[in-house]
């Protein structure tokens, strides 16, 4: 596998040195909460994991609330699907270079497909993809984003995957893990996934997998796994799997959308059809969450890793986590406090 940054070197140095600002830029990220992210703490009562609103109903707040997901079936038009499935046809022939974006593929199917769907297997970090990004910013999906954030939100974190016909070497397989793993900023209550299915998903595609009720659980140490061909880079997973936990297998239809906790654990299996399984994501959060310092936490190997994968590719003698997420995190909706 092969990840390919499309934005200039010099340009994302820059960057990450001096965390140039969009409008709507925060201040330096903080580690320590101030009073002004009091609010982004949840507070004690019957919904800890989301906020008073018009749009969920009590019944749809209590399964959030006991299973850490929620699905809402069409809620993406096929419209916009269409339009997020012809950019990423556009990036895959290399019509566009998204700034900033890693595209992911497998090297070994260019030589007999070249550039296309059938070689790209994910477009990550698409925040300056201003077709792509649209997705995060759709009314439909900020009015049940803010249910989980709040009303100031950022974009933290963007993917549109492809996972691709695989073999018994699974190598598209995405071991259970924990998102909140890969995140130095909390708390954990006002982040949420937002996942949309580009078109059907079900377990002969490898669709999301997820165990009811994790999200109640602390953050567990992740690493690769251990089983042949799934150690994609930063693929990691759980490094003690509770198999007696039930996992439930979240079959979807086009624009079908999940938002999901980060603590809850979840993955997906590999794709056995001849075709492909799109969906498109992103990780919204509150502006008003804050950094921390994964030093001396069961993340700071994480830390390690990506520090010395831009110290490679870069030549940057010191990055921290939080600089990485600084970078990427984008204003979508409200003002910028921390993020």
């Amino acid at each position: 596998m092969e990840q390919v940054g499309e934005r200039s070197a010099a340009r994302l140095v820059a960057i990450l040195r001096h965390l140039s600002p969009r409008v709507g830029a925060a201040p330096a990220p903080t580690s320590i909460p101030t009073s002004a992210q009091v609010s982004a703490v949840p507070q004690p009562g019957r919904f800890c994991y989301t906020l008073d609103n018009d749009v969920l109903t009590t019944e749809q707040r209590q399964f959030y609330e006991d299973n850490g997901y929620l699905l809402i079936k069409k809620l993406v038009s096929d419209e916009d699907i269409e339009r997020f499935r012809k950019e990423f046809m556009r990036i895959c022939r290399r019509e566009v270079n998204p700034p900033g974006a890693m595209i992911m593929k497998d090297e070994s199917l260019r030589s007999q497909y070249g550039q296309s769907e059938r070689v790209v297997n994910k477009v990550q970090d698409f925040q300056e993809d201003e077709e792509l990004f649209r997705y995060c910013t759709l009314p439909e999906v900020l009015k049940y984003v803010e249910c989980f954030t709040g009303p100031n939100i950022m974009a933290m974190h963007t993917m549109l995957i492809n996972k691709l016909p695989d073999s018994d070497k699974q190598t598209f397989l995405h071991p259970m893990h924990q998102d909140l793993h890969y995140f130095p900023f909390r708390p954990a209550a006002r982040i949420v996934c937002s996942w949309t299915a580009m078109e059907r998903a079900d377990q002969n595609n490898g669709c999301l997998v997820v165990q009811p009720g994790t999200h109640k659980m602390p953050l567990k140490p992740h690493g690769y796994p251990k089983q042949e061909g799934a150690g994609n880079k930063l693929f990691h997973g759980l490094l003690d799997e509770d198999e007696k936990i039930p996992k439930v297998h979240l079959v979807m239809e086009q624009g079908d959308t999940v938002f999901f906790h980060p603590l809850l654990i979840h993955g997906s299996g590999i794709n056995k059809t001849t075709g492909f399984r799109k969906s498109i994501s992103c990780h919204f959060a509150s502006s008003e969450c804050y950094y921390i310092d994964v030093k001396n936490t069961i993340q700071e190997h994480l830390e390690k890793e990506l520090a010395e994968m831009v110290r490679k590719k870069y030549n940057m003698t010191s990055v921290e986590l939080k600089d990485i997420w600084n970078f990427r995190a984008r204003l979508v909706q409200g003002e910028r406090v921390n993020l």
